[in-house]
């Protein structure tokens, strides 16, 4: 069951409590709902030395969603978990839908449109648009529970594998560090291995 968020008047993040003790504060007429989703409440009063116990952001990244969970440092309990499901394949439709307006407009003989492909090149490091909305909405959601919660860490899952192994499970010796495309010109030659960072926040 996930808790509730909590907030002071003065917009400080508390430790989250359980939906009961929630609804009594609300009942009491002690805290407000300040947010709907993550439901969060804000007191009518100020807490001048709150405990409270640090809290981790774990992120488990995806092409399509991506899982968050708030775990409690201290007892391993998840305090609110949530999946995230990103618009990657929405925003290449629209890039297609726009990229075949333009091309039409190009071919027509209504007027005379002079070539425009010299302000369009992009700036060097960027991503692709829909790589960029799901750094950004990972970003945005990290931020949020940052402002709602005390958060002291941040830890994301990395994991890459090669899909040979899932093909032919009985590889070993060096053709397991070995890709699928290995001797095509170009390919990539080296092992993909998992692995895991961490932020801490002081």
């Amino acid at each position: 069951m996930a808790q509730v968020f909590v907030l002071d008047t003065n917009k400080q993040p508390l430790a989250p409590v359980h939906p009961g003790r929630a609804r009594l504060l609300l009942k009491q007429g002690k805290a407000a709902v300040y947010r709907r989703y993550p439901f969060t409440l804000i007191l009518k009063s100020t807490v001048m030395q709150p405990t409270c116990s640090p809290l981790r952001v774990k992120i488990d990244p995806g092409s399509k969603t991506t899982g968050l969970a708030l775990v409690n440092d201290a007892s391993g309990e998840v305090v609110w978990a949530a999946e995230l499901t990103h618009r990657g394949e929405q925003i290449k439709r629209a890039l297609d839908k726009r990229r075949a307006a333009r091309r039409s407009r190009r071919q027509r003989t209504t007027r005379y449109r002079p070539p425009r492909f010299q302000n369009r090149h992009k700036r060097k490091g960027t991503l692709p648009p829909s790589l960029e909305s799901r750094v950004s909405d990972v970003v945005t959601w990290v931020r949020r529970l940052a402002r709602l919660c005390p958060v002291t860490a941040i830890s994301q899952e990395l994991v890459r594998f090669d899909m040979q192994t899932l093909e032919n499970p009985e590889i070993t010796g060096v053709e397991v560090r070995r890709v699928t495309r290995y001797g095509i010109p170009g390919a990539a030659r080296k092992n993909l291995r998992g692995g895991s960072w961490v932020i801490q926040i002081t």
